[in-house]
C-alpha cells in the first residue's frame, strides 16, 4: 500500500514544471518564515531539497544571512543512519549520498539532534494527521525519534496530500504541514 502511494505521489511531483516548483516553494517559504515556531527558533534543521521537492535552497541561504543556525542532514548509507551537521556557508555543500547536497567531509560539524529547535522535513506525501511517507529508507524517522523539544514541520505541495497514509510503529508524525495554499495543524 505504501509503495503504491509513494509511486503515485512521486510521479505527481515529478510532473511539476520547474517554474511551478519555484513559485509554490516561494509561497511555502513565506508561510514558514511568518510562523512563531520559525521566528523563535535559534537552530533549525532543513532538508536540502532535490528532485522537485519543495525548494529549501533559498530558505537555507536566507536563514544563514539572518544569523540563524542551520543544520543539515548527513547520510551514512552503510549504517543506514543520518547525522546532522551545522552549516555555516552554502559553499560547504557538495553532492553526496543519493546525489543530495551534504556538507563536505572537511566541513562536517556534528551537533546533537536534541539541540535543534525546529525541524523542517521532506516527505513524498502527507495526510492531515501528520503522517508522512518518505522514500522508504527510514532515515528521517530514525533521526526524528531522537528529538526532544523540536517542532517538526513538513513541507509539501498540495498535490502531495492524501486522505490517509498507512502508519507503522517506527513512523514519526509532523506537527504541521505547510503547502503553497495553507498551513495544516495536524491532530
Amino acid at each position: 500500500m505504501k509503495e503504491q502511494i509513494r509511486s503515485t505521489l512521486m510521479e505527481k511531483r515529478r510532473c511539476l514544471a520547474g517554474s511551478d516548483v519555484q513559485e509554490k516553494s516561494r509561497h511555502i517559504k513565506q508561510r514558514l518564515f511568518a510562523m512563531d515556531e520559525f521566528k523563535g527558533a535559534h537552530r533549525i534543521l532543513f532538508y536540502v531539497s532535490y528532485d522537485n521537492e519543495v525548494g529549501t535552497h533559498e530558505m537555507i541561504k536566507e536563514c544563514l544571512a539572518m544569523g540563524k543556525q542551520v543544520v543539515v542532514p548527513k547520510v551514512d548509507k552503510r549504517s543506514r543512519s543520518m547525522s546532522v551537521s551545522l552549516l555555516t556557508r552554502w559553499e560547504d555543500l557538495e553532492a553526496c549520498a543519493y546525489n543530495i547536497l551534504e556538507p563536505k567531509p572537511d566541513c562536517i560539524k556534528e551537533v546533537p539532534v536534541d539541540s535543534i529547535d525546529l525541524m523542517i522535513v521532506p516527505g513524498v506525501g502527507f495526510d492531515a494527521q501528520g503522517n508522512r511517507i518518505g522514500h522508504g529508507f527510514g532515515y528521517f524517522d530514525r533521526l526524528l525519534q531522537h528529538r526532544k523539544k523540536a517542532h517538526i514541520i513538513g513541507l509539501a505541495f498540495e498535490c502531495q496530500l492524501v486522505e490517509k497514509i498507512p502508519v507503522e510503529t517506527h513512523d514519526v508524525c509532523v506537527g504541521k504541514i505547510i503547502t503553497e495554499e495553507r498551513v495544516i495543524q495536524c491532530f
